[in-house]
């Protein structure tokens, strides 16, 4: 299957709302950090009040800051969403999810191919009654044979993790939905510039903040956007308590990234479309991953972003090695979405069963396209395949 060229396609005001236009900051072009644990009250009777509905009020900045409050109005806005929430880090924000939604006694349907720690937090639950079960099945009635009476939450990624596969968004939610359960998708790898998965019946939409929205590999952060009910539970039940909260220069920082989202998504875009194209012309390399080689994509994407993995078709762990090693552009490193290129292997050497279990290849190779010209990175893959 070929690459047919797509450009990639951002809303005009979603690129307004990315820059902030309309905010009122006092004059100041950049938005100010309000880098303060706590704020004063000028009356006991406002400290009640404020007490009385901590959501909307700035007492502590574990529950309202307005550096916070102002990336999750613009987070909300991108998602189409009514609120959002923001927190320490992607996993907080999944485990906020989980912990305000799910009791003893329920069942949570894992779609795709998710990312490893989201599956490690459910296999956590299990001790506290919560039991989950994993379909790699996409098809919609497939999805619908592995619900139970006790399934309360379908959670999905769209591209899933490692080999990119898409689902059928909205078939997904209005079945869910027809069944009163709860669909959350992890929207990191589309970002909210090409996915908007809250209009395609998604109740709640994640994001680890630290990819491509903040894009600069400098700050951890996690998001949550959804209805005003459902926030709001989040808010009382989840983030109030457990306390994972973002602090105000790391929301300062997720801000200042998503000025940039859009010049990056679209230099993302056709960078690894570059690459992808290159890799699945190249003899050693067995299999290109990538949205766009899928018979159904784009589906509800109207872009891609720069991750992207490929099947190297060795069986020898050192083989793997010696070509992840030779590369020079590529660093070696966890996590994606920053401007630089990175590499990674879900392969650690003695883990063969388990990647097969998820039906992923033991030479598969991650790549995360960064921002560097496409040429100097796709030369850079040549030289390393080149090799024995």
């Amino acid at each position: 299957m070929s690459f047919e060229p797509m450009p990639a396609r951002i809303d005009e005001e979603d690129e307004l709302v990315c820059l902030g236009h309309g905010e009122e900051n006092g004059g100041a072009l950049t938005p100010p950090i309000f880098q303060s644990a706590l704020f004063a009250q000028p009356s006991l009777g406002r400290l009640a009040a404020g007490l009385a509905s901590e959501h909307d009020h700035r007492l502590y900045s574990r529950g309202n800051n307005p550096t916070v409050g102002a990336v999750e109005a613009k987070l909300a806005r991108l998602e189409r969403g009514e609120a959002c929430r923001c927190l320490a880090s992607g996993m907080a924000a999944v485990s906020a999810v989980l912990s305000s939604l799910l009791v003893a006694g329920d069942h949570v349907l894992v779609v795709n191919q998710v990312y490893g720690p989201t599956l490690e937090l459910l296999r956590r639950l299990e001790r506290l009654g919560v039991r989950h079960d994993v379909t790699l099945e996409l098809d919609p009635a497939a999805v619908a044979a592995a619900l139970e009476k006790e399934t309360k939450l379908l959670w999905l990624e769209s591209p899933g993790t490692m080999l990119f596969r898409t689902v059928d968004v909205a078939a997904l939610s209005a079945l869910a939905r027809a069944r009163g359960i709860v669909t959350v998708l992890d929207n990191s790898w589309a970002t909210p510039l090409f996915q908007k998965p809250l209009t395609r019946g998604v109740d709640l939409v994640v994001h680890s903040a630290t990819k491509y929205l903040g894009g600069h590999s400098d700050v951890v952060a996690g998001a949550v956007v959804g209805s005003a009910a459902r926030l709001e539970r989040l808010f009382h039940d989840a983030l109030l308590l457990d306390g994972g909260v973002l602090s105000p220069f790391d929301a300062w920082l997720l801000n200042r990234g998503l000025r940039t989202l859009p010049v990056r998504m679209r230099r993302h875009h056709e960078s690894g479309l570059a690459v992808a194209r290159f890799l699945a012309a190249h003899p050693r390399v067995r299999r290109v991953f990538h949205p766009a080689l899928e018979a159904a994509a784009p589906g509800s994407l109207t872009g891609f972003s720069g991750l992207l993995s490929f099947d190297l078709g060795t069986a020898s762990w050192d083989d793997l090695a010696r070509f992840v090693d030779r590369l020079r552009r590529f660093r070696i490193g966890v996590s994606w979405g920053g401007v630089e290129s990175l590499v990674l292997t879900p392969n650690r050497g003695g883990n063969a069963a388990a990647l097969a279990a998820q039906g992923i290849p033991p030479a598969l190779v991650r790549l995360s396209v960064g921002l560097e010209p496409p040429d100097v990175l796709i030369a850079d893959l040549e030289q390393a395949l080149s090799e024995p």
